[in-house]
């Protein structure tokens, strides 16, 4: 499996993605491009299915956490766009995960890379214990929600790059992980506590970076994501 860049397209209607997305169309290389709650809430299933005809491959990032039940039936919706990866939320149990791939599973048993977020990257330690209850260490927990996540059947977790190495110890170099709170060496930090560079994330084993605002946000976003794919992939 290679490595990618994916763009945190984090913008609030289809107009102001597909402007963003417009500087890509002469890159020979199409960005992978996610799509958070802010844009898909806004514009609905039609922006993933926009996008997808443009070119690019799609992580869905919703965060389902709901009842088994529930999010069964909301992979099986999510199912029918054809997006390449999408996601939950660990916390949600491990029967809950196992009903999330039985819905998001089609007829000819084909489905999208299935991961589960450990812990949010603006999550410390420190507001973990204090505030959710959890006495545990964040790195004891975050191993702990991926082995979890390996044992319902996923492919891998959302966990910040600075645990990507943990995670592989301790579920194999064959579990993916998707790592958000990447930021380059001389840039800023922004809302995230637990961030690294992107040359740094590969080092430590992220199969995935996701990038938003160094790139959406910098002043040549093209210049900026050919920066970050030759830092992490090249």
């Amino acid at each position: 499996m290679g490595k990618d860049v994916i763009i945190a397209c984090d913008f609030s209607s289809a107009a102001e993605t597909f402007a963003f997305l417009d500087k890509f169309k002469d890159e020979s290389r199409k960005p992978f491009v996610k799509i958070g709650m802010e844009l898909y809430y806004a514009e609905g299933p039609s922006i993933v299915r926009e996008i997808k005809a443009r070119g690019h491959k799609i992580f869905l990032d919703l965060k389902l956490h709901d009842i088994p039940n529930t999010v069964k039936k909301a992979m099986s919706v999510l199912s029918n766009l054809d997006v390449d990866m999408t996601n939950l939320h660990a916390a949600g149990t491990i029967d809950m995960m196992k009903a999330a791939i039985e819905g998001l599973t089609k007829p000819d048993g084909s489905r999208p890379i299935l991961i589960a977020v450990t812990q949010l990257t603006s999550t410390s330690e420190e507001r973990m214990q204090k505030e959710l209850l959890i006495n545990a260490s964040i790195n004891d927990t975050i191993v702990k929600y991926a082995q979890n996540t390996k044992a319902a059947g996923l492919d891998g977790v959302v966990c910040s790059p600075l645990e990507a190495g943990m995670v592989k110890e301790a579920c194999g170099n064959g579990f993916i992980t998707v790592t958000p709170g990447v930021r380059f060496a001389d840039g800023e930090v922004g809302d995230q506590v637990r961030v690294t560079t992107p040359e740094r994330a590969k080092e430590i084993g992220s199969d995935y970076i996701v990038v938003g605002r160094p790139i959406t946000q910098a002043e040549n976003p093209v210049a900026a994501y050919r920066r970050c794919v030759a830092e992490f992939v090249d």
